[in-house]
């Protein structure tokens, strides 16, 4: 099946309601469908990726040659490049998303009532999902992965800059569909870079179930204000560690070092470092100089300059920024009652970690934090849906309601009550 072709303005509105339309009922056949058939879909589309690497470099010379004469900075031109590796990337993880166990149909915590009835919980598709991102056509793949696997129905809405690159992958995620005998309305690449069709999908109650944002902040605001249907997201990633005062000091200094240089533009990043200050004179040189090291500028506060005269004096907007780059916010603090209060007023609920040796400010750090993710001892950039057996993943949500942390199968479904009896009447 080749992609539709590019839907003029006028026809946005019409275009949107039919592809959603369409979608909403190939969520149906996908709900129907067995693991067999959609594992035999990804690898057909593993298998057309594979044979069809020419054409796809060709719509990504496309996508490149554009972004070159609009000026795109260098940074977003590599993420936009799909080379050969990259490719095989997106092969390797279509074919790990079908090697996954199946969430769909399983039924969890069946307890028998006093009726002689028993009660559990079905695992379900979510329906259609909606997924909107920027710069990287691999997410074309990875998403529809996902979706149909955990036997959902997607429409995949991505940026303009690699709208031939994300078609050309959209073309090759219909043909595994077709081989597989799903339906090709399934997995939709919208066939316009109008972004009207972005509010149209935001607009799209009762096709679309879920709409899922994947890029900068602007994107994600914007989705969150605008859609009108639930959002999965998160906005940032203001990341903590904590070295209490009962924290092992060479434990200390390798999470905090890892957490930050490991990779610098992720969201699981560390972006400030709290230091109780019984230990501060004793640990923070040591520590500053090795994420130093790594060309990290700090940033600290009044104490932590007087003890590491090279930091720049910090700012109140330090303590509130994703850097996601080489800088990172440091202060001094009166103990595990006060990081607490940092974290409370400036933390993004994303992921935060405390690094100690007593169990009982460890167990309260974990009551208390109000985050994704919080860990003991461990790196922030652990937070990850692979690191935590999910597989794969979507992306990281920080809301509080169906999906917290890497969602990945289990987070793309839904659970429905389903009752179990033998002709029993309620009396």
């Amino acid at each position: 099946m080749s992609a539709p072709a590019e839907v003029a303005a006028p026809d946005i509105h019409e275009y949107m309601a039919s592809l959603t339309a369409a979608a909403h009922a190939a969520a149906r056949a996908m709900a129907r469908s067995g693991t067999a058939e959609r594992n035999t879909a990804l690898e057909a589309i593993a298998r057309a990726l594979d044979s069809r690497r020419e054409a796809l470099a060709e719509a990504n010379e496309r996508d490149l040659e554009a972004g070159r004469a609009n000026g795109i900075d260098a940074a977003t031109l590599d993420r936009l490049t799909l080379t050969d590796d990259r490719i095989d990337a997106m092969i390797a993880g279509l074919r790990q998303v079908a090697a996954l166990p199946d969430p769909v149909g399983a039924i969890d915590h069946l307890q028998p009532r006093p009726s002689g009835i028993r009660v559990g919980k079905m695992r379900v598709p979510l329906g259609v999902i909606g997924i909107i991102f920027e710069s990287r056509p691999n997410v074309t793949a990875d998403a529809a992965a996902l979706c149909l696997k955990a036997g959902n129905a997607c429409i995949l809405r991505g940026g303009s800059e690699a709208h031939h690159s994300n078609r050309a992958i959209g073309d090759c995620v219909a043909t595994g569909l077709a081989e597989a005998g799903l339906p090709g309305e399934a997995a939709q690449v919208v066939a316009t870079t109008d972004r009207a069709a972005v509010g149209e999908l935001l607009a799209a109650e009762g096709k679309v179930d879920l709409i899922i944002p994947r890029g900068g902040r602007s994107l994600i605001e914007r989705v969150a204000r605008d859609s009108r249907i639930p959002v999965l997201k998160h906005l940032d990633g203001i990341c903590h560690v904590y070295i209490d005062g009962a924290a092992d000091a060479e434990r200390a200094r390798a999470i905090a070092v890892n957490a930050k240089t490991h990779r610098l533009g992720v969201c699981n990043a560390m972006e400030t470092l709290l230091i109780d200050r019984a230990v501060a004179d004793a640990l923070l040189p040591k520590i500053a100089v090795a994420i130093a090291g790594h060309g990290i500028e700090l940033r600290g506060c009044p104490t932590s300059q007087a003890i590491v005269p090279e930091m720049v004096p910090a700012t109140e907007a330090d303590w509130d920024t994703e850097y996601l780059g080489p800088v990172l916010a440091v202060r001094v603090v009166d103990g595990i009652e006060s990081a607490l209060e940092h974290i409370a007023a400036h933390g993004s609920h994303h992921t935060d970690a405390i690094v100690t040796e007593d169990w009982s400010r460890a167990q309260r750090f974990l009551r208390e934090v109000d985050s994704a993710s919080v860990m003991v001892n461990a790196s922030t950039r652990f937070a990850d849906g692979f690191e935590y057996g999910l597989g794969a993943e979507i992306g990281i949500s920080t809301d509080k309601l169906h999906a917290r942390g890497p969602v990945g199968l289990e987070g793309l479904t839904t659970q429905k009550y389903v009752v179990l009896g033998e002709g029993q009447i309620r009396t």
